[in-house]
């Protein structure tokens, strides 16, 4: 991997590793150092350490553990239908990307399928949590089937619906300590504000997506509770001069964090400049991410229902529809910068916004008392031009993850 570790190092005693290059998630301290010990970040300063480096970084950057906080599936694991076995797998792969920390996301299904898939995950947690090398997992993000007819996207049609008390009370009663931490819905649907206040009381945290609504409707969905918005951008009504939309009350209305996909084909480089413009501070990288990622082109599920992955195009269903995304995070944060991010922004975006949005202010820094997960960027030695910024070695509580080798080169 081109790292110099000092002989002496061992890692139950803690560890001091240097970088030319070190952002914090809040600051870019150029050359700097970071000290780990029992699984936190014990220090961190710009220049040289103040004793030895045991590990020194020849090159790029060392930044907090990334944090996805949209992941339908990867490494040909749709989480819709994974066993214990599919979760481990996901869990243990996903530090290759870079990202130690991930939020599976289960898309539209009949409510007592959704309750199921919520007590699958409430089952396996613990042994994911006691998983060496695995990223840790946040909790549930349901995306539907709260959702809008006509910005469904991937999702079926026939499984949408409204959101009725009695669909939402069973929800947060499934979702119980924890296992649920957000979910999607479309604010102008029947009954969405008295949803997203339910929601947000039981501790839940919700997002507006698959919308069609005007911009009204979303700060009305902000003054009921909702902080998050899903995918930006997609599958939303768009900003026109004379109607600003979904997206334009998204880009102005402060009191929401947007999850953006930069995976070169969702989202043009032009937007995403104009939603860090706006929003600074308030963007989030995710992938939406889909069983495709990490595998060559082929044909995958999401959620039971084909998505096909095949060159220069981004997993579909059948006839066309976009089904997700299959760019890990570290491109993205990649290709936000290419889009005129600057780094610290971007790198940002997929560690501190996303932890916070997720309220976990422990992950997404290296700040003294913080999670000690953190992960060297780099060049990709075999594409450096197209891929400036790979993860080339992840830390998960101060421990090196198995990298599992790397994803191929995406083709979305």
């Amino acid at each position: 991997m081109g790292i110099t570790v000092a002989a002496s190092t061992t890692i139950s005693q803690g560890i001091t590793i240097s970088a030319p290059r070190v952002v914090t998630g809040t600051r870019d301290l150029g050359p700097g150092w970071v000290r780990f010990a029992g699984g936190v970040v014990m220090a961190v300063g710009p220049g040289q350490p103040p004793s030895h480096a045991d590990v020194v970084l020849p090159s790029g950057v060392l930044a907090p553990g990334l944090v996805d906080a949209q992941v339908n599936g990867g490494f040909g694991v749709d989480l819709a239908g994974a066993d214990d076995a599919g979760w481990t797998h996901l869990a243990t792969r996903l530090p290759s990307t870079g990202v130690t920390s991930w939020v599976p996301t289960v898309i539209t299904a009949p409510v007592p399928e959704l309750v199921a898939g919520l007590r699958t995950f409430a089952r396996v947690r613990p042994a994911l949590e006691s998983t060496p090398g695995a990223a840790r997992v946040l909790g549930v993000h349901l995306e539907g089937p709260f959702l809008s007819e006509r910005r469904r996207g991937a999702h079926r049609l026939e499984l949408l619906t409204d959101p009725t008390q009695d669909a939402v009370d069973t929800l947060v009663e499934a979702g119980a300590g924890g296992a649920l931490l957000y979910v999607t819905l479309a604010p102008e649907r029947p009954g969405a504000m008295a949803a997203v206040k339910r929601f947000v009381a039981a501790g839940i945290r919700v997002a507006v997506g698959h919308s069609d609504a005007n911009d009204d409707a979303v700060h009305a969905a902000a003054d009921a509770g909702a902080s998050l918005v899903t995918h930006l951008y997609n599958a939303q009504r768009p900003l026109h001069h004379r109607d600003a939309g979904f997206v334009g009350g998204a880009l102005v209305e402060d009191r929401l964090t947007c999850g953006l996909i930069a995976d070169s084909y969702h989202v043009a480089p032009a937007a995403i400049r104009i939603a860090f413009s706006c929003k600074r501070g308030r963007i989030m990288l995710v992938t939406d991410a889909v069983a495709a990622l990490g595998m060559p082109p082929g044909r995958y599920v999401l959620a039971g229902e084909p998505a096909i992955l095949t060159e220069g195009r981004p997993p579909h269903r059948p006839d066309g529809t976009v089904a997700g995304a299959a760019a890990p995070l570290d491109d993205c944060i990649g290709n936000a910068v290419a889009a005129g991010v600057p780094l610290p922004d971007a790198i940002a975006a997929a560690t501190r916004i996303p932890a916070d949005a997720m309220g976990r202010p422990e992950l997404g820094r290296l700040a003294p008392g913080c999670a000690a997960d953190a992960v060297w960027l780099d060049a990709d030695p075999d594409r450096p031009i197209e891929h400036p910024l790979r993860a080339r070695t992840t830390w998960i509580a101060g421990v090196p993850a198995p990298l599992n080798s790397r994803p191929p080169t995406s083709t979305s």
